[in-house]
């Protein structure tokens, strides 16, 4: 009897395993369809959206345009030789005008070639042409140098009384002309402010170098504008020119230059080897640099004039440098005194709207030079 009753029972509970089966799965669907629709809301529009991205995909596709456009400009390419059998002016004449926008105005700007058409070789030169003419308002010849009688003067620290006029403010302050000689180099230093609440530099500059058979000859001009970096001007002896810290400018130089410190003693020096140099409308052409760049200054005498000055009336040599017609550079007045070493007893610098600086010298001491 058990042989036969468990069989039965068996599959008797086999048909409930598989009736709760599938009871099991239909309320699993029931419930997974009906959390679809609520409880699972918020997730599904994620994976709506990653579908969106895989139908983004089709913009992949257009790189496939790309080879039949390509396809098709070889096209025109093998149409071109058939342009190439007219004359070769039509595909000149498409080159021109395309390029113009972009890439034709570089070679335009050179405008060798049309002016070289004439002489292949002279395009070579017209090549380095451009360059050159760069260069050559930078490297403007100085005037000769002349050989004057020279004695500088002897060393001493000169201490003045600055006053300053400036869009109708009159300034007053201190000034310092330090000038250190010897048989072969000098120095020379100028200082000078004012006081407005605090003290305003209107004048630093500094000139060392050598002294030889023209006179003065710089080797380094410094010069510090108020609350900004110093300037460096280099005068290369065994290179022969000029060269500026604050510009790419490059002068030659041939001997007798000089810059904006050393330019006075170089007068006083000339003053003191031969007064006679000095006369009323004599004239003295100086190469002179400055921060970033070099002219000729014009110096003329204008005359003997008697000067009022803290150590009584002196009588003086006046000098003055008149800036070149429409430059914006200022006047220079230079008097000079014989009775005092020819050391300047007063200098006066005008703008050309009128404002100016002036030094009157209040006392000399001598001191030994370095």
């Amino acid at each position: 009897m058990m042989k036969t009753f468990f069989p039965a029972q068996q599959r008797a509970a086999s048909k409930r395993w598989i009736a709760l089966l599938v009871a099991s799965i239909l309320l699993h669907v029931v419930a997974f369809n009906w959390a679809e629709g609520r409880l699972g809301m918020p997730a599904w529009p994620r994976q709506k959206d990653t579908v969106m991205t895989t139908e983004l995909l089709p913009p992949p596709a257009p790189p496939a345009p790309p080879p039949q456009v390509a396809a098709s400009k070889p096209k025109p390419k093998k149409a071109k030789p058939r342009r190439t059998t007219p004359p070769p002016a039509p595909p000149v004449v498409n080159a021109a005008p395309s390029p113009s926008a972009l890439t034709q105005p570089a070679p335009e700007v050179v405008e060798a070639p049309p002016q070289t058409s004439d002489a292949p070789a002279e395009a070579a030169s017209a090549g380095t042409g451009p360059s050159e003419t760069a260069s050559m308002p930078q490297q403007v010849s100085p005037v000769p140098p002349v050989s004057y009688q020279f004695n500088p003067p002897p060393s001493a620290e000169l201490t003045y009384d600055v006053k300053v006029l400036r869009e109708g403010q009159t300034w007053y302050g201190s000034g310092m002309y330090r000038w250190e000689a010897t048989p072969d180099s000098y120095t020379a230093t100028i200082e000078a402010g004012v006081t407005v609440l605090f003290r305003i530099t209107v004048l630093n500059l500094q000139s060392e170098g050598r002294i030889n058979h023209l006179g003065l000859a710089p080797v380094l001009y410094s010069e510090k504008p108020w609350r900004k970096a110093v300037t460096n001007t280099h005068f290369q002896h065994e290179n022969h020119k000029i060269s500026f810290s604050a510009s790419e400018a490059v002068y030659p130089y041939h001997g007798g230059e000089q810059d904006r410190a050393s330019v006075i003693w170089q007068l006083a020096g000339i003053g003191r080897g031969d007064v006679s140099q000095f006369y009323p409308g004599a004239t003295f052409d100086l190469f002179v640099a400055g921060p970033r760049d070099a002219e000729t200054w014009h110096f003329a005498v204008v005359g003997a004039e008697d000067l009022e000055s803290a150590n009584g009336k002196l009588g003086t040599w006046h000098v003055r440098r008149l800036p070149k017609p429409g430059s914006y550079d200022r006047a220079i007045d230079i008097w000079f005194a014989p009775q005092q070493e020819w050391y300047p007893v007063k200098v006066r610098e005008t703008y050309r709207n009128g404002d100016y600086y002036d030094l009157s010298l209040a006392k000399a001491e001598p001191v030994a030079a370095h």
